[in-house]
């Protein structure tokens, strides 16, 4: 009598090796390569398990807050401080409770808008004051209210763009708190986007991955804000990038940024969540696969870098949610 299960376990077996492949890189070359960063496992993040919160970083701590439980969306607020490992609750933020909101600091505050509440599309945004723990709502964000916009900061002033409105956008605006307004900057020069990646490294921005009317987008941008302009780098293809190694497109991938290097972890596909760590040198436009995130596969996280250190946590696998901290340490070599 034949044996059904032969080829359920077979069928397991491909199914695994193609989803190390769809998150891994396009590229074929199998050699061995020396391996850089440890992950550390820290304090559980204090609040609900939860994805698709925001958060930002000042004065060496991290903020974060909102998101999504799986059956409610959340406006609770914690800091993190890594030199004693510790959570600790602020003032929750006072806004609609809300999820694939952006976050950002700039000149000493941090910055939450935008989101999605489980009805409407949200536009309004708040300034958070770490030195007396207090939130104060600003001018609500100039453009169409939206969800899944990226988001990033240059010393004194943030920036906004692209998300989901009912349309897919790629415009892009500049937040002043010196004169607590909005300007208009030039927009994306690729494609539109939901749910893209962004980090700053050396006082310029990268934007890539999210999707656009369904597609992965592969094209990768960088954001010079002393001229206002992008410039189109190689694009995370094949095509443009022949013999070398990159991240595959995805959505929901947690960024951070540690000694001149952008850091990408983890997302989706939509169907298949991955646990791929990569590097990002900007001054060679390469990227370097730095093996797998100890804490699994997982989509929709947060990450932010500290001193020496990125964090990833947060975050969902299905329908699972985490409520976990991981920090890296790149500076560790092994084979």
């Amino acid at each position: 009598m034949k044996n059904p299960f032969k080829k359920v376990r077979l069928f397991t077996v491909v199914a695994m090796l193609l989803s190390v492949c769809v998150f891994s890189s396009c590229d074929e070359d199998s050699d061995s390569e020396v391996l850089l960063g440890e992950w550390q496992k820290k304090s559980d993040f204090a609040g609900v398990a939860r994805s698709s919160a925001v958060s930002f970083v000042i004065d060496g701590k991290a903020y974060v807050g909102t998101g999504y439980a799986g059956s409610i969306r959340l406006r609770d607020f914690w800091m993190y401080d890594p030199a004693s490992n510790n959570w600790v609750k602020k003032a929750d933020f006072p806004g609609a409770a809300r999820s694939a909101a952006i976050g950002f600091s700039a000149n000493g505050k941090g910055y939450i808008g935008t989101g999605y509440d489980g009805v409407n599309y949200l536009k309004d945004f708040y300034e958070y004051d770490p030195a007396t723990d207090t939130w104060t709502q600003i001018e609500d964000f100039p453009a169409s209210a939206r969800y899944g916009a990226i988001a990033m900061s240059f010393a004194d002033k943030g920036y906004v763009g692209a998300g989901f409105d009912g349309n897919y956008q790629k415009d892009f605006w500049q937040y002043d708190p010196a004169t607590a307004t909005w300007t208009e900057q030039v927009g994306l020069q690729g494609a539109k986007r939901l749910n893209g990646f962004a980090f700053t490294v050396n006082g310029k921005g990268y934007v890539g991955g999210g999707q656009n009317n369904s597609v992965y987008q592969t094209d990768f941008l960088e954001f010079d804000p002393a001229t206002g302009q992008w410039r189109t780098l190689k694009s995370l293809a094949s095509d443009q990038r022949p013999n070398e190694k990159y991240p595959t497109p995805r959505t929901y991938a947690a960024t951070f940024t540690i000694h001149n290097n952008g850091y990408l972890v983890g997302g989706t596909t939509g169907t298949t969540s991955g646990n791929d760590v990569w590097k990002y040198d900007p001054a060679t436009d390469t990227w370097t696969e730095l093996g797998t995130f100890d804490g699994g596969i997982r989509d929709g996280a947060i990450g932010f870098g500290i001193g020496e250190y990125g964090y990833v946590g947060l975050g969902k696998s299905g329908s699972l949610r985490f409520d976990d901290l991981w920090q890296l340490n790149p500076s560790i070599v092994s084979e």
